[in-house]
């Protein structure tokens, strides 16, 4: 195993539908890969802390999901968990990560979890948090041309939303820690740093594109997401913070729905534990992989 100390990460670029994204690698290519997936409007950058604690034991790649961080963005098409999938499998083929070990949170939980019931083979184990939400359950249900029309409305609408400009990274700094609370002032400040890019007036807007709010009319329901969740037969911890918004809304724990998964939660921690509480998650990575 070759050990990189403190060299930073590179960044490298592969191809998914002919959309160029991109992906930190973080060294030590002798070791068992580790695939950490990101959320929903956040980065590769959201692993950081994670991934410096774990480069030595393991082969660490952190992508931008298409349409995040330093990704291209999506045109004349929408952003659905079907695509966000394929780009998954593309960079697992690629590298040739399987079997790969998968650290996973909220969307990207979720994507994870469907590629692994695609192909449970390519899998070692995997912790998601709080990946296990699904479309609304108002939706689900709604029919099918009010699926559509309320598609169509929310992407005419979002078409003239403009993405939000701060003055300066210390503005959108001061909108990153009122986001989430728990954050230190030092993860705040490399999220914001990491997830802007400057505007030609010299201004700051957010990474992400605006348009991967609007929810696709035709995505995996709940129950075909159950069906792939029974086809993993490697380990599986479901972890979530027990002051989440998500924990709060669940009914049942979802870890009844897969042949070999456990569920934990951690104190003092939202929907981004894996900030909020770095060593308590660590510690819970750790004796799950080790």
């Amino acid at each position: 195993m070759v050990k990189k100390g403190n060299a930073t990460p590179t960044s490298h670029i592969y191809f998914s539908q002919r959309l160029r994204l991109h992906y930190l690698d973080w060294g030590n290519p002798e070791a068992p890969p580790l695939l950490l997936v990101h959320g929903h409007r956040d980065h590769c950058h959201n692993w950081d802390w994670v991934a410096e604690a774990l480069r030595d034991e393991y082969h660490i790649v952190a992508p931008d999901f298409r349409g995040h961080g330093d990704s291209a963005w999506v045109y004349g098409a929408a952003y659905s968990h079907g695509e966000y999938i394929y780009d998954l499998a593309q960079l697992i083929h690629q590298l040739e990560l399987s079997p790969v070990t998968i650290i996973a949170h909220s969307l990207g939980g979720s994507v994870a979890l469907r590629y692994a019931g695609i192909y449970p083979e390519n899998i070692h184990k995997m912790i998601v948090i709080e990946g296990t939400g699904g479309p609304p359950v108002e939706l689900e249900n709604m029919p099918l041309h009010d699926r559509l029309r309320q598609w169509i409305e929310s992407t005419r609408s979002i078409s003239g939303r403009t993405p939000k400009r701060y003055k300066n990274l210390e503005d959108a700094y001061q909108r990153m820690h009122e986001a989430n609370s728990h954050l230190r002032e030092d993860q705040a400040r490399n999220l914001t740093i990491h997830g802007t890019n400057q505007n030609e007036d010299g201004t700051y807007s957010w990474k992400f594109d605006n348009y991967t709010h609007v929810m696709s009319p035709f995505g995996i329901d709940r129950s075909d997401s159950h069906e792939l969740w029974k086809r993993i037969d490697k380990p599986v911890l479901l972890v979530s913070g027990k002051e989440s918004w998500m924990s709060a809304a669940k009914k049942e724990d979802p870890a009844n729905y897969f042949p070999n998964a456990s569920h934990v939660q951690i104190e003092d921690a939202g929907h981004w534990l894996h900030h909020d509480q770095l060593d308590t998650f660590l510690k819970v990575v750790r004796d799950f992989l080790g």
